[in-house]
């Protein structure tokens, strides 16, 4: 398992490796339903040498730039077909080109460009949307890697009645796949939508009421309940369960009239699903998940507050006035002794200097800057 093989191909040998063995094989051939001398099933010549595996790897490296330069040439051509994929012989002698065309197209120039240009013998093989999407690959809207490329071989047609029957709306955006097609995943849980709904009524069927007639909105197949409306006021649906409705069938079929949706409407009772019981006496384990939001709504509800109740005091109350702040007074002769005497004595020897005091809030006159005053 794993081992790169060289295997028959026209012309030439082409490169692969063996995945499957023994037993399996023969199932695997039943399955799709190939004989052991048919055609398909070519001949391995041998174990791939280093030097198969190295001319097998350069020739898979041009593919993109085969892929570019022949959709170039396309365009050129001016041909209504799309270049999907190209694929190498393992040789390098032969290639495959891939595409896809809603027409007929003549792609006789087509091949001669390409095999001028490249120097190997070009095959062209058409594919369909779905094929297209298969070997190319990608990730569904589910999440997932692609059904029809991993596991899905078999591309069965798809309808819209699937998405009508499991009650889808027909958004094309939603139901298309890659490939543009309706997605292959609509076919496979159809059947069981289809047993479920064998004993539902027709959704055409109109109920006779006291009320008036009543038509058909919508279902919920699997909890059985459905809504209906009546024909002249439709603004309100009326949730009616399955017994309900074949009950007023049968009274229709009688020529009797059934009671009005109101009623009926009354009699559903809802069954409230319990997620989580507290039976051995422990906590939620999700308690501490909920944010705190008070001390947020307070401060935004103080915010909202204030200007009314600004524009408020505004009409009713006429603002106080404040008394000015009255500064204490030093007296000035003991602010202007300090400097005199700091500046006039000076230190003697052995005794400490003063500090000086610092008279930040005192005013200085300009150009004097002892605080001595003028002489007339």
């Amino acid at each position: 398992m794993g081992d790169v093989v060289a295997v028959e191909s026209s012309p030439g040998h082409d490169i692969g490796t063996v995945s499957l063995g023994g037993e399996l094989v023969k199932v695997q051939m039943k399955k799709k339903k190939v004989a052991f001398d048919s055609e398909d099933v070519k001949k391995i010549y041998r174990k791939a040498s280093q030097k198969d595996i190295d001319i097998w790897q350069s020739v898979r490296e041009k593919e993109i730039e085969t892929q570019r330069r022949g959709r170039e040439i396309l365009g050129r051509l001016g041909l209504k077909m799309k270049l999907s994929d190209v694929e190498y012989q393992g040789d390098g002698n032969k290639a495959t080109f891939y595409y896809t065309a809603d027409e007929r197209v003549d792609f006789r120039q087509l091949i001669r460009d390409l095999a001028s240009a490249f120097s190997i013998r070009v095959e062209m093989k058409q594919v369909g949307l779905r094929q297209e999407a298969a070997r190319l690959g990608g990730i569904g809207s589910c999440g997932r890697e692609l059904c029809c490329s991993t596991w899905l071989t078999d591309f069965r047609k798809v309808n819209t009645a699937a998405a009508r029957y499991q009650q889808l709306s027909l958004n094309p955006l939603k139901l298309s796949g890659q490939c543009g097609k309706l997605k292959c995943c609509l076919n496979f849980e159809l059947d069981t939508y289809l047993d479920a709904l064998k004993a539902f009524p027709r959704q055409d069927t109109v109920l006779k009421t006291e009320s008036g007639l009543a038509v058909f909105v919508k279902m919920d197949i699997f909890k059985q309940q459905l809504w209906y409306t009546y024909k002249d006021n439709s603004f309100k649906w009326f949730k009616l369960s399955l017994e309900q409705v074949q009950e007023i069938i049968d009274l229709n079929k009688n020529n009797e009239d059934g009671a009005p949706l109101e009623d009926y409407e009354s009699d559903v009772a809802e069954v409230v699903k319990v997620d989580f019981e507290n039976v051995v006496g422990q906590d939620s384990l999700t308690r501490f998940d909920a944010p705190k939001q008070k001390k947020g709504r307070r401060k935004n509800n103080r915010n909202k507050k204030r200007p009314t109740v600004a524009a408020n005091k505004g009409t009713q109350q006429p603002q106080k006035k404040q008394p000015p702040n009255k500064r204490k007074q030093q007296p000035q002769n003991k602010a202007k002794s300090t400097p005199n005497n700091s500046a006039g004595k000076p230190n003697q020897p052995g005794t400490k200097p003063k500090p000086r005091r610092n008279n930040r809030n005192k005013k200085k006159p300009n150009g004097n800057p002892n605080n001595e005053k003028k002489s007339e």
